[in-house]
């Protein structure tokens, strides 16, 4: 992408997301007090002086840690390194320089970029100027020194992030770019698609579940088209949601429903659908979204002849409302048919942002008055008048009649299924909206 990336590493606790957050111009990141809460990279796009660029927040480093889920993270900060652009070192003047910090002010230098040293928690400068100085022992120039709880020293910390960034290029059109966001329970491989999508360890992948806690952002560039990949932490019941931290996650989650275009339902082939599939894909058919339904670890599931139309029959008979979807069964750890997901992802955004014009709409719903009478109720008949499309993403459709009463649910169904059938609307739903004349 065209935007510079700026990545803000340093050990845990240092206030890297309360950074990101206050950059980013909203609580992007989950900020706790907890150590190691942010455990993937998130990214924001943001500007300053005129000029986009793209935020990474990362987890925090612990350079000698063992414990998987740190040690993931420190490989996760060194992606973020190698794609950044400009780097923050960000540090605590309160605790002074740590061996930790030695060690990845070591790691930063042989990455050969430019690095911007900054001290957090200079909260009153007069008292904590001295304390500063020795953040020069890290051999990173200039030490930038800020309070995050006054909002003090930041713009000077951007002018000289801006001061390193690249000469401008073209902006990519965002209008290419499709967002595909990656929901489901946790624990059906939705990081694992990603990275293999990606062909890099992209999210942290381990057999606990709920390891991906935030909706983390890549973008992702094909022979078939621009995409943003959100994969998101998986949706837990509620009566399992004790933890702060999980309830931010499914609130993320169900944001990330709404930022995308296109939202890919994955379903565990061993388990089936089960009752929080169905919610889960219920919030995405609510938003109005393009959706796939992905069938993961179809590698593993025992086949004999006409088991995966069974298997079709059997989800759209639990999620019915979602019959308009397509279903396609991956292996996201053999990669097995997952390059076809990207034709189906195009089909599905254009399906989404189909508009029908106001002339061929009516035709299709002239004949299917004629082919079925609007019903009636106490001896007076629905009329309809006409219809007109108000809205994409998804398709929605204003159809003026005599009276709202009359228009029973059952026949804004057979009206929705006349237009799928003349213009296809393949995994999308569609909106109706009925208006008696005058409103």
């Amino acid at each position: 992408m065209s935007k510079p990336i700026v990545a803000i590493i340093g050990k845990p606790n240092v206030g890297k997301s309360t950074f990101f957050n206050y950059l980013a111009g909203s609580r992007i990141s989950i900020v706790e007090d907890t150590p190691g809460v942010t455990r993937d990279r998130i990214y924001a796009d943001t500007n300053w002086r005129g000029r986009n660029f793209t935020l990474i927040d990362t987890g925090g480093i612990e350079p000698e840690s063992e414990d998987i889920i740190l040690s993931q993270m420190r490989e996760q900060a060194n992606l973020a390194i190698n794609m950044a652009d400009v780097i923050i070192f960000l540090t605590d003047v309160k605790q002074g320089v740590t061996a930790q910090d030695q060690e990845i002010a070591i790691m930063l230098k042989k990455s050969k970029k430019p690095i911007v040293l900054v001290c957090n928690k200079v909260d009153n400068f007069e008292k904590d100027k001295n304390e500063i100085y020795e953040f020069y022992n890290l051999g990173l120039g200039k030490p930038f020194p800020i309070s995050m709880a006054n909002a003090i020293g930041i713009g000077d910390v951007l002018d000289e992030i801006y001061n390193h960034f690249p000469e401008q290029d073209e902006q990519e059109n965002e209008d290419e770019i499709i967002k595909v966001a990656i929901i489901g329970k946790p624990n059906v491989g939705k990081s694992s698609l990603v990275n293999k999508i990606v062909g890099e360890q992209r999210t942290i992948v381990s057999n606990i579940a709920g390891t991906t806690r935030d909706a983390i952002d890549t973008y992702f560039e094909n022979e078939k088209g621009k995409y943003i990949l959100i994969d998101t932490a998986g949706i837990r019941k509620k009566s399992k949601v004790n933890e702060r931290i999980e309830k931010f996650s499914v609130m993320r989650s169900l944001l990330a429903v709404e930022r995308a275009d296109v939202c890919l339902m994955m379903i565990d082939a061993n388990d089936g659908v089960t009752d929080q599939d169905a919610k889960i894909a219920g919030e995405a058919h609510e938003a109005g979204k393009g959706l796939i339904i992905v069938v993961n670890k179809w590698d593993e599931y025992p086949k004999e002849t006409g088991t995966l139309e069974k298997y079709k029959k059997e989800i759209y008979q639990k999620l019915s409302y979602l019959s308009y979807a397509p279903i396609i069964f991956i292996s996201a750890k053999t990669g097995q048919r997952v390059e076809k997901l990207f034709d189906l992802i195009n089909e599905v955004a254009k399906q989404n942002a189909l508009r029908v014009s106001t002339s061929v709409l009516n035709q299709v719903i002239n004949e299917a008055i004629a082919l079925v009478q609007p019903p009636t109720d106490k001896g007076k008949r629905l009329k309809i008048l006409y219809g007109t499309q108000v809205a994409t993403k998804p398709p929605t459709f204003v159809i003026f009649v005599n009276d709202k009463s009359l228009f029973h649910f059952s026949y804004e169904r057979y009206l929705v299924n006349q237009i799928r059938k003349e213009f296809g609307l393949q995994g999308t739903p569609i909106r109706i909206i009925a208006r008696e004349k005058g409103e």
